[in-house]
């Protein structure tokens, strides 16, 4: 009999801790999971899932409502209607059924649920605070999953009806005719897809002087174009909101980035705020252990997912997710449950970041992994070797020509020495699926050289790739 309670306590039922919960009870530990909110974390109730359920409703809204398209294909149709509670619904019925089959598949494995509150009170030992009082348990290992939050910058008031995160907006309680958008990454470019989509107007608002600045250059002129410049959107670059009010109207003071000055005042029917995530990392208890989370919050840890205290693995606590701050994406964190657990069993594994893929859901799709360009180079001028790129089209694919979606770009980025792949870069139709074999290949160090001998199905946009890596041959 072991001495302890279980052999893995994990904190947070997010997606992280879900997978190193699964991966966990696979490896023969037993194994308590502990979670105080909603089954699923932010991925499941608040993020991934029903963002991207509203996506596929506005998406095809968007489609059929694309008279122009429509008709190259031979198709007419006539007035779209959409039902905005009926959308609403189909988002919030994914979240039940996603939420209910992730707490069978741990109630199957025989993963103990404890509901409350979970901190850690001492070395491996974890208090949960729940309905009954405060219970405590002991385990061999402890693994804190807490997740992130939405990060709202001071000088807004959120009221969560007209000025919101997107906690509030993937409801989807009502389509504002104009919306202000604050931040230009991943959430707000996929808010911005579903509000033009169900035909509102759109002024988006990004701090920094371009657009899009965290994709690759390439990418974000054709977003730009594609994602932007052809629907109801106007954009502001370079400005601050440094204060938004609630009420009807919204109102938002814009400041100039650098003369800091205010230079207009803007009145909307509702502002989203997606200025990104803070990891949710206050009182999980680590000063009992003397661990300290850095000035952002986060927690310290290294590839193997040890949490650090002085840059010295503290014993037995782990940190996977959001919370960890090094890639802020469920798959992300859920590799990283797998990586801790495997690290439990005594068997050495490091993550690679460099083979997680990301990828935005709009419409087009936006998907990368890997090295950006100069990352690339930048390597290389440390490494001593050249960085090389090779760009493919859409344009020129049959399925993209069948389907008339041939708005899109593939960039592959390599070694010209060795041809290793370093990065891939894609926008157009099924961009987040396409990345996946760009990630395998990455993740096996594979060279461009090998990879143009891949036989890919025919005719599919798969050999976007396939066309790019034949160029990086050429």
């Amino acid at each position: 009999m072991s001495k302890f309670d279980y052999d893995l306590i994990i904190i947070g039922a997010g997606v992280g801790g879900h997978g190193a919960a699964l991966h966990a009870v696979k490896c023969g530990l037993k194994t308590a999971i502990i979670e105080a909110g909603d089954m699923g974390g932010t991925c499941v109730n608040r993020g991934c899932i029903p963002s991207k359920a509203l996506l596929a409703a506005s998406g095809r809204v968007r489609e059929f409502n694309d008279a122009h398209h429509l008709q190259s294909l031979g198709i007419q149709i006539g007035g779209v209607q959409y039902d905005r509670g009926a959308i609403a619904d189909h988002a919030n019925n994914l979240v039940s059924k996603i939420q209910g089959d992730l707490t069978n598949s741990l109630k199957r494995l025989k993963v103990d649920i404890l509901r409350g509150w979970g901190k850690v009170t001492g070395k491996q030992k974890v208090t949960v605070a729940g309905d009954g009082g405060d219970k405590t348990y002991t385990a061999r290992d402890i693994m804190l999953c807490p997740g992130s939050v939405p990060f709202v910058p001071r000088g807004i008031e959120i009221d969560g009806k007209t000025v919101f995160t997107s906690d509030d907006a993937v409801r989807l309680e009502s389509v504002p005719d104009w919306v202000a958008i604050i931040g230009s990454g991943y959430i707000g470019l996929e808010f911005s897809d579903v509000y033009t989509a169900l035909g509102s107007e759109v002024t988006m608002i990004e701090a920094l002087d371009n657009l899009m600045p965290g994709f690759d250059p390439e990418i974000a002129k054709i977003a730009k174009r594609t994602l932007i410049a052809t629907r109801d959107i106007e954009t502001y670059t370079g400005v601050f909101a440094t204060k938004i009010t609630p009420g009807n109207p919204v109102t938002i003071e814009l400041t100039d980035a650098k003369s800091k000055e205010v230079i207009e005042v803007l009145e909307v029917d509702a502002c989203l705020v997606a200025t990104g995530r803070i990891p949710a990392t206050k009182n999980l208890g680590l000063e009992s252990l003397a661990v300290e989370i850095d000035k952002r919050g986060f927690i310290p840890v290294n590839d193997k997912m040890q949490v650090l205290k002085d840059g010295q693995a503290v014993p037995h606590l782990w940190a996977v997710g959001d919370a960890t701050g090094k890639m802020m994406l469920a798959h992300a964190a859920s590799g990283q449950g797998v990586i801790a657990v495997e690290n439990i069993c005594g068997r050495a594994k490091d993550i690679d970041y460099r083979c997680i893929p990301a990828a935005a859901f709009t419409h087009p799709e936006i998907s990368y992994v890997g090295l950006t360009e100069a990352q690339a180079k930048e390597l290389g001028e440390k490494e001593g070797f050249k960085a090389a790129t090779a760009k493919t089209y859409y344009k020129g694919n049959s399925k993209a020509l069948a389907e008339g979606e041939t708005d899109g770009m593939a960039k592959v980025i390599y070694r010209k020495d060795t041809g290793e792949l370093l990065g891939v870069h894609i926008i157009g139709i099924h961009a987040s699926d396409l990345i996946q074999e760009a990630a395998n290949a990455i993740a096996k160090r594979e060279s461009v050289t090998n990879l143009a001998f891949n036989v890919h199905t025919h005719p599919t946009l798969s050999e976007v790739l396939d066309e790019a890596y034949k160029r990086a041959t050429a």
